[in-house]
């Protein structure tokens, strides 16, 4: 919990200017109901990388938490008629959570009730936000989503229906884990798929991060395989042709 609470306390900071995104109607309504720590700007980063998708070849999404990232996706994806598969995985488990065994602070709700009441909520967003082209959502930590998508596993998602990983994939949204090294373990796994003019986009990036994960921004930037498109504040790479 630790991890959301920094973040809860980012997003009370002072709001940065930033890009706008068209003032869907939706949207509003969307946000109001759907619990999630989406920093505004990455909602015009969403908007921007789905209008500009090279293929439809697959989306993925690492970390779920309550939906609310994953209906904008798929918001977005229905508005510019995109037929892009969305395959996100999250396994639900939060730092700091005693392995599920101890109390919810001063409750007496456990972290394992929490963590199913999450995952519920999540379902239920989705398959309401979602319900004209739901996305498959995989019960596993990304290391493990991985190395099912390097071996083109099909695998059975939380609502039961089997879908086939693997591929190459023309967008992904890398908020998992934020430290440093996991996000930059995500990133390697991301580059091996994405495709020639896909797009990454990396939450909690921004160089006034809690989280420490601008140090691979900057990294990447040197590196000459990406460009940045968009700093708003989070980073949205697109990779080179």
């Amino acid at each position: 919990m630790k991890r959301y609470i920094q973040k809860i306390v980012q997003l009370l900071k002072p709001a940065r200017q930033q890009k706008n995104e068209k003032p869907y109607e939706f949207i509003k309504w969307l946000t109001f109901a759907n619990a999630g720590m989406l920093d505004n700007g990455n909602i015009y980063c969403f908007e921007y990388a789905i209008e500009n998708l090279v293929s439809d070849k697959p989306i993925i999404e690492i970390g779920s938490f309550c939906g609310l990232s994953t209906n904008l996706i798929n918001f977005y994806l229905r508005k510019n008629n995109k037929t892009n598969k969305l395959i996100t995985c999250d396994k639900w488990i939060f730092e700091g959570a005693d392995g599920g065994t101890g109390l919810l602070g001063e409750s007496r709700l456990s972290h394992r009730e929490y963590r199913e009441f999450v995952r519920d909520t999540y379902i239920r967003n989705v398959t309401f936000f979602s319900k004209e082209n739901l996305p498959y959502t995989i019960e596993v930590f990304s290391d493990e989503f991985f190395s099912l998508w390097k071996d083109a596993a099909v695998k059975p998602d939380v609502l039961g229906r089997q879908v086939k990983l693997g591929g190459e994939i023309s967008f992904a949204f890398i908020d998992g884990n934020h430290t440093y090294e996991f996000a930059k373990r995500d990133f390697e796994n991301v580059d091996k798929y994405l495709e020639p003019g896909g797009f990454i986009l990396f939450d909690d990036s921004s160089s006034n991060s809690i989280f420490g994960l601008h140090r691979l921004m900057l990294e990447l930037e040197k590196e000459g395989n990406y460009e940045v498109v968009i700093k708003n504040p989070n980073y949205l790479f697109r990779k080179k042709v």
